[in-house]
């Protein structure tokens, strides 16, 4: 492996980690965060061509202002990736995550996503998504200890 010189002062504060001999670990700075993300994208760009990222971030809110509930996904690729759906616990079963999650899986369509992903927990809401036409392509067990994280997919278009 390459020996990797990096400067005292760029270290300066940071945990160092066992490390093998020639190469120093530590935890990364947000600026080398950015770096290994921008030179992972360059590295798939032949295979992704120019591919956009679009954030969908859609909230609900009563007539007062209060948060009632939101979805926070991304569209890449050709996919809809959804990362939190929440309903405050007294707008739950009101039809509301329904509205949130067509909302968000009618836009994702408008900007080209085919399908969709997700994960949730067995304890969250596998059920709902089961009747929103999503189904489990994997699980994982003991996530945390008991239980499974499951990932689940759906079809968006040719439906």
């Amino acid at each position: 492996m390459n020996s990797v010189n990096v400067p005292a002062e760029a270290n300066a504060g940071r945990e160092r980690m066992d490390s093998q001999e020639g190469v120093v670990l530590m935890l990364a700075a947000s600026e080398e965060v950015e770096q290994l993300c921008t030179s992972l994208q360059q590295f798939n760009r032949p295979f992704t061509a120019n591919a956009n990222e679009s954030e969908l971030r859609i909230v609900a809110r009563s007539p007062e202002g209060a948060l009632l509930g939101g979805i926070l996904a991304d569209v890449a690729l050709g996919w809809l990736e959804v990362h939190v759906l929440w309903v405050e616990p007294g707008q739950r079963s009101t039809g509301l995550g329904s509205t949130l999650l067509e909302a968000c899986e009618s836009q994702a369509r408008e900007l080209g996503a085919h399908s969709a992903r997700l994960d949730t927990f067995d304890w969250q809401a596998e059920g709902f998504y089961a009747r929103h036409g999503y189904t489990a392509f994997a699980r994982l067990g003991d996530y945390p200890l008991g239980h499974e994280r499951v990932f689940m997919s759906k079809r968006l278009i040719g439906q």
